[in-house]
């Protein structure tokens, strides 16, 4: 079973929200006002009888103003700093409250079972298709976030060892990759289909220009193994004039002619390796080593290096124009891709199996992980700690109780007063 590492978050004072601010000076506002009211109208309903109406209102109000502060006040502290029994709910029962969510958390959402039975109402791949098919419009906030994350996450990785790993990943690859029947199998395809003969023949033009450029050459190795004899009598020249009109009239004969019998010889050759290649294990295992030799040769670890820059920046780009890639034909491929997720029912269900699977087996993993980390989170952390993060999140709610509580107090007051006044 995995298990997470608790960091204890420093205490530190987390200034409350300005709504909440605001929602407690009109609270407290109003709370004051009507007892101020009821001061007034206390020292001056003798003078008229519709004050009466206006202290029993402020009276009221002002007792159900009292009673929901000190309830409000009594979740999160103790009213006035006074230890009255009950109050200080939260602080005093932090640790509770970790246990019973994280309870709460393993009970509703991370068993196996329970994800596997939500997981079943949900269609990721048609949600996935659907926004492939058609990328939202506007500003696109959630295209242009992703495609943020993205850009940031691999400028952050460490480049030199990231590269290294791809670039190890695919030599590892190479490695693996028996090359020897592929090129066997590609030379025999090539041959039946007579995609060879353009071969061979640049290997004639090709050996055609090597004899022009290395004529003079030629001339100088005659010259230089005849006799003195022959030097002087001149036939070491045309011995080598010879031998060069041979060669060339060997070359032109073998490219004008498709039936030349060096051209069959040439063709028994290569079928004979493309048969050793996929047959032969002393010619598989030079294969073999050859294909060692290459990708330990500096020159192809700088290819692979500059393959990964290549790639990497690719990436960025695109990450970093999330809409130049969706307009061309990297684009048009998303949303092919997204239509056939949609119509595709067998491709939408395989997809959704998978998602379903990868989710269950992450609650089987990490689910009794995720429960501790979130109680031993919450019991780490101190008191007033736990009091801020609650009271930041729901006290601007617990504001408008007070509010409701003052005033629906003082109409119940009126009433009650209105109904001793007619009786």
């Amino acid at each position: 079973m995995r298990t997470f590492r608790l960091t204890r978050p420093p205490r530190s004072f987390e200034a409350p929200p300005a709504a909440l601010v605001r929602m407690r000076w009109i609270a407290g506002g109003l709370l004051v006002l009507m007892a101020a009211t009821f001061l007034l109208a206390r020292a001056f309903d003798h003078r008229h009888p519709a004050l009466g109406f206006v202290r029993a209102f402020a009276e009221a109000a002002m007792v159900g103003g009292l009673a929901d502060w000190f309830a409000v006040t009594a979740l999160f502290r103790h009213p006035l700093g006074l230890p009255i029994p009950h109050t200080a709910i939260i602080p005093r029962n932090k640790d509770r409250i970790g246990t019973t969510l994280a309870a709460f958390l393993r009970d509703n959402f991370l068993i196996p079972g329970v994800v596997a039975r939500r997981m079943r109402r949900v269609d990721m791949a048609g949600a996935a298709g659907r926004w492939l098919a058609n990328p939202p419009g506007g500003d696109g906030r959630l295209r242009r976030g992703a495609a943020g994350l993205a850009a940031h996450m691999l400028e952050a990785f460490d480049q030199q060892r990231l590269g290294g790993m791809v670039k190890a990943g695919i030599g590892q690859r190479l490695r693996a990759l028996d090359v020897s029947p592929l090129l066997g199998q590609a030379l025999t395809a090539a041959i039946a289909e007579d995609r060879h003969l353009p071969l061979l023949d640049g290997i004639v033009r090709w050996g055609a220009r090597l004899l022009a450029s290395n004529e003079e050459m030629i001339r100088a190795m005659v010259h230089e193994r005849s006799g003195a004899m022959m030097r002087w009598t001149g036939l070491d020249e045309t011995i080598a004039t010879k031998l060069i009109d041979g060669l060339n009239g060997l070359l032109t004969g073998i490219a004008d002619d498709p039936d030349h019998p060096l051209r069959a010889k040439a063709e028994e050759g290569l079928a004979g390796l493309a048969q050793d290649l996929v047959n032969d294990p002393r010619m598989r295992e030079r294969v073999a080593t050859v294909k060692a030799e290459i990708i330990d040769n500096p020159a192809m670890q700088r290819w692979l290096d500059g393959l990964w820059e290549q790639a990497r920046g690719g990436m960025l780009r695109i990450a970093r124009d999330p809409d130049a890639m969706l307009a061309g034909p990297v684009g048009d491929a998303v949303r092919q891709l997204g239509m056939t997720l949609q119509t595709d029912a067998k491709l939408r269900a395989t997809i959704n199996r998978f998602v379903r699977r990868a989710v269950v087996g992450m609650a089987a993993d990490y689910g009794d992980g995720i429960v501790r980390l979130v109680s031993e989170t919450i019991h780490g952390w101190d008191a007033n700690t736990i009091t801020r993060r609650l009271e930041n999140a729901v006290g601007r709610d617990l504001q408008y109780i007070r509010i409701n509580g003052t005033l629906v107090g003082g109409l119940v007051g009126l009433g009650l007063h209105t109904l001793d006044v007619a009786l």
